[in-house]
């Protein structure tokens, strides 16, 4: 599965994904715990993001790495790991919520990605 997101940065530098269809909070899209650094990796001074994202490789896609199933007492979701972007090491961990399970369905091994 490929789909393509929109991440904006607000005034007070957090970072939220659009997604009208999500029928939770607006707070369940605020991206935290990393993946807002991971943006700030991303987008090159801009107050906006486009990514494509799948759950199975395809050209140039650089990709996350789960690490662990986050805990239902601790907000749920799941943990990934960013090792390297564009031949740099990285090292970046990345907690993501259940909106990652909303798109794919579960939480995939790997999450493909590219700045589109």
């Amino acid at each position: 599965m490929k789909r393509n997101l929109k991440f904006y940065k607000t005034a007070h530098d957090e970072w939220f994904v659009d997604m009208p269809e999500w029928g939770g909070s607006l707070e369940d899209l605020q991206m935290i715990q990393g993946a807002d650094d991971w943006l700030n990796l991303l987008n090159h001074g801009k107050k906006e993001v486009q990514l494509k994202l799948a759950n199975e490789p395809f050209q140039h896609a650089s990709f996350l790495t789960l690490i662990r199933l986050g805990e239902e007492n601790l907000g749920g979701g799941a943990n990934y790991f960013l090792e390297t972007y564009q031949n740099e090491k990285v090292d970046l961990k990345i907690w993501l919520c259940d909106v990652v399970g909303f798109i794919f369905g579960d939480y995939p091994q790997r999450i493909y990605f590219e700045v589109i």
